[in-house]
């Protein structure tokens, strides 16, 4: 049972990394219709500023209030990249599908390059507090402290993106952009606002997934943004296409799915379940568990 256990909450945990990244990608996706294969670069930017904040800014730190100070700085520094290439890289392409994607798979790869040039492509141990190495005991199961560290944030980040969605006037014009951008811009709303405004959400999402990210593996590298990006697309399109709701559901089944047959079975056998999951809902329900079926 204790082992049942500790499968669940790891799974969970990894769950919620991939919601975090999937989150914003799913609603830039839903809203500006961008396939953003540069979002792994804002999770790389988060992770390193905040690995360079608590070791070189004044006031942060690898434990206590001093760690919370280098993940703002990390979060901070992966929301303003977000917002500049939404600014000067994308928003001349929103009417041109493949030059977005070119762009942003160009930014990818040269993201990675650039962090492999500045601290080198081998991986950093990471300046986790010392509570996070620790361990809870959970129904008989010792559970890691980065595990549910990673729970938390992630449900307190569902929270603040549904309340922002469903209470404030910008989530209003999201969620209607989502629906019908065209209705909304005829309307007279400057969508443009809106859709920068996405790309600082996703960026800081996934700013906050490497910081937590790197307490969750311990260490950061240049290509960890890359590996999780596959999984957050897979989530996404399980979840169905700029629901936040949707993401959060199929991160659990992928994280838990995963978690489980990498345990009882061969080793990559639960990635190899993640793709036949993908396969099963774009041939049973293409829209995703949460989208809506699109009429002509």
């Amino acid at each position: 049972m204790g082992t049942v256990i500790l499968l669940a909450l790891t799974g969970l945990g990894l769950a919620a990394l991939y919601f975090l990244v999937a989150s914003g990608l799913s609603l830039v996706f839903g809203l500006a219709d961008v396939l953003n294969f540069a979002h792994g670069l804002f999770l790389g930017v988060g992770a390193y500023a905040t690995w360079w904040a608590a070791g070189n800014l004044p006031g942060a730190g690898s434990d206590g209030f001093g760690f919370v100070v280098a993940v703002v700085f990390g979060v901070a520094a992966g929301t303003l990249v977000a917002v500049l290439v939404e600014l000067v890289l994308i928003r001349p392409l929103y009417s041109r599908t493949i030059e977005q994607v070119l762009v942003t798979v160009g930014l990818s790869l040269a993201g990675v390059a650039l962090l492999q040039a500045t601290w080198g492509a081998d991986a950093r141990p990471f300046p986790r507090p010392d509570w996070t190495r620790e361990v809870t005991g959970i129904l008989g199961a010792q559970v890691p402290n980065g595990g549910l560290l990673l729970i938390i944030a992630a449900a307190v980040v569902l929270g603040a993106l549904l309340a922002f969605l469903r209470w404030t006037r910008y989530g209003l014009v999201i969620r209607a952009g989502v629906e019908n951008r065209e209705m909304v811009t005829a309307l007279g709303i400057d969508v443009r606002k809106a859709f920068t405004l996405v790309f600082a959400i996703g960026g800081a999402a996934a700013a906050l997934a490497g910081a937590l990210g790197g307490v969750y593996f311990g260490t950061v590298s240049p290509g960890q943004g890359g590996s999780l990006l596959i999984f957050a697309f897979i989530v996404v399109v399980i979840g169905g296409m700029g629901s936040v709701v949707g993401s959060a559901y199929a991160a659990v089944a992928v994280g838990l799915l995963q978690q489980f047959v990498n345990y009882y079975g061969p080793s990559g056998l639960g990635d190899v379940c993640v793709v036949g999951l993908l396969a099963v809902v774009l041939l049973l329900r293409p829209q995703g568990i949460a989208g809506k079926v699109a009429t002509a």
